[in-house]
This record gives C-alpha cells, sequence and structure tokens, in this order.
C-alpha cells in the first residue's frame, strides 16, 4: 500500500532513532548501537552513518603493549585522572574472543568496576574474533561512535597479542607503549616495531627493580635510532619515556598531562596522519565487507564454493581465483 514503509526502511529509522539516543546521553541505547557495530548488521551500518557526522571532536588514544605489562590496570587508573579533570572518557578493550561463543572475555571490565556507576565512564569490551592484529576489525567504528556520543577521550586498549599490536597506531591519534621491567621488553619492542609507532612510552610496575634502568635503556635506543643530521631519511618519532605505578596512581597524572600535550601538538601542526590512517583502515573495512556481502550472494555463492574446493586440492592458486572473484563482481 502506498505510504507503507519497507521493513528495511523501518529497520533504519529505528536505527536512527536509536543513534539519536545514544548521542543524547542513553547509555542503554549506546551499548544497542555498538552491539550491532560489532555484529556488522544493516541497523549498526544505518547508526554509524547517522552519528559519524558528528565525531572528530575526541582525542583516541591507543594503548598497546605485550601481555603483562598491565595495560588494563594503567588504563583504569587514567580513567580516574580523566575524570578528575571533568571530562568524560571511553574505553574499548579488545579481549581475546571466548572460544565457545565467540564473544569478549570481559577481563577489562572486572578491572575497571569501580566506574561502573559513572554515567560520564563507558567501558566496552570487544572481542578479537579472530583478527589477526591487536584491535577488533570493528574498534575503529565504534570509536568513531563514542567520539559522536560526547566522550572527550576514547582510549582503544588491545589485546596484547604481540607484534601485530602496531595496527593500534592506525586507528589513534595518539599511540601508548606500555613496557614493564624484568620481562625483556626491550628487544621485544624494537622486534614488533612498537618503538617506531609510539608517541609515549610508559615503563608501568615503576615500583619493581630495574624500572628507572627500563626506561634509561628506552631512552638510549630511541637516541640510537635517530638519523644523522645529514641524512636524508623520515626521521623516525621521538617518543616521550615515562614511568609509571598504575596501582598506586604514580606517574599517572603526568601520563595524561603528556597525552593532551601531544593532542595539542597534533592541533597546533594541523598534522592530519593520524585522522587520514584512521580514514583507511575504516575505507578499507567498509569496502571489504562489501565485497564479502557481494561474494555472499546466492548467484555467486556456488562459484565461490567451487574455488574454494580447486584451491584445496591445489587446482588453483588462491590469487587466481581471487582474480577470478574480482573479475566476477565486475561483470
Amino acid at each position: 500500500m502506498a505510504g507503507e514503509r519497507s521493513p528495511k526502511d523501518a529497520s533504519q529509522a529505528s536505527a536512527t532513532q536509536l543513534a539519536e539516543r545514544a548521542r543524547g546521553g542513553d547509555r542503554r541505547a549506546l551499548a544497542r548501537v555498538l552491539t550491532e557495530v560489532e555484529n556488522r548488521s544493516a541497523a549498526g551500518e544505518a547508526a554509524i552513518r547517522a552519528l559519524y557526522p558528528f565525531a572528530g571532536h575526541a582525542q583516541l588514544v591507543g594503548v598497546t603493549g605485550a601481555p603483562g605489562t598491565g595495560k588494563s590496570t594503567l588504563v583504569a587508573a587514567l580513567i580516574g585522572e580523566v575524570r578528575r579533570s571533568g571530562r568524560a572518557v571511553a574505553v574499548i578493550a579488545v579481549d581475546p574472543s571466548s572460544p565457545i561463543t565467540g564473544g569478549a572475555i570481559l577481563g577489562d571490565r572486572v578491572r575497571m568496576q569501580a566506574h561502573a556507576g559513572d554515567h560520564d565512564v563507558f567501558v566496552r569490551s570487544m572481542a578479537s574474533r579472530g583478527h589477526s592484529g591487536g584491535l577488533a576489525a570493528t574498534s575503529v567504528a565504534a570509536a568513531a561512535v563514542l567520539d559522536a556520543a560526547g566522550f572527550d577521550l576514547v582510549v582503544l586498549e588491545t589485546v596484547g597479542a604481540g607484534q601485530s599490536e602496531v595496527e593500534v597506531a592506525a586507528a589513534a591519534d595518539t599511540t601508548v607503549v606500555v613496557e614493564a621491567p624484568g620481562l625483556g621488553d626491550e628487544i621485544q619492542a624494537i622486534k614488533a616495531g612498537l618503538l617506531e609507532v609510539a608517541d609515549i612510552i610508559v615503563v608501568n610496575k615503576g615500583d619493581l627493580p630495574g624500572a628507572l634502568r627500563s626506561a634509561s635503556q628506552l631512552r638510549a635506543m630511541i637516541l640510537a635510532a635517530a638519523p644523522a643530521a645529514n641524512d636524508d631519511r623520515p626521521r623516525p618519532k621521538r617518543p616521550e619515556v615515562l614511568v609509571a605505578t598504575a596501582t598506586d596512581g604514580k606517574g599517572v597524572p603526568e601520563l595524561l598531562a603528556a597525552i593532551e600535550r601531544h593532542g595539542a601538538q597534533l592541533r597546533e601542526r594541523g598534522d592530519e596522519r593520524a585522522s587520514l590512517a584512521r580514514a583507511e583502515a575504516q575505507l578499507d573495512a567498509a569496502l571489504s565487507e562489501r565485497v564479502r556481502e557481494r561474494l555472499r550472494a546466492p548467484a555467486r555463492r556456488l562459484t565461490s564454493d567451487e574455488l574454494l574446493r580447486a584451491i584445496a586440492s591445489h587446482a588453483l592458486d588462491p590469487f587466481a581465483a581471487a582474480d577470478r572473484l574480482l573479475a566476477l563482481l565486475a561483470e
């Protein structure tokens, strides 16, 4: 009948209303939007479309580092410091996926329960779902949603997967790498490329023996990596190295001050590299999802299955199969 909306239109209208409620401060609506985004649903896409024009104001801070360095405890301490300054803060904590349900283990939420009753603190655990890097594939989109919802600082904490952690730099304005004394992380950080992407390095667990020595070694490594004055190669970052103890809050105010300084420097220089890298990550994710959707269509599913069998039997290499699928999409 004329005037009736299709189920798809009704669903999109409902998602738009949900997005408006989330932007208006409804935390339950915000949680529902993030669930739809994480599930890559049509409602999630509609919500992002509605909210995206309002994003771009929050500072996105990536916190990464090897397992055992105390990232979650440090983030919890940082939340408290941000709240003392009167600002709202959100955290996306990427946890390992449950092997049974595919959901997040929620370990970070357990550590951050002290802030559970604060309306201006929002902590969301997201499952990595087998994603090879330190961030879940939908984390960047979720960060945009939280940005649009009015949070001043959005923290992206990685799963601690190891050398793939460097991808957080593509999603964040400011990248904080967390180290700990006695773990041999100084060498591991060089192998993983973490020192190359870091804007700030924090040696956590500063009350342990060797913390100051670890900080000194990291500063020396950063100086040694700097090219000579007559070297035309691109100059690497010169991250600030701090020492903190998350369990008692020592060094956490200095960490927040360093984060704020870096954000101010980016704004003063008009540096678009972080926002352009984030835009590229978002575009790559959207393109990948669009291609997968088209390949899952019934008309192409049979061809995809046949190519998979050809690859499995070594009758066809994966590159040739990919070329055939791309040619099929172009028709």
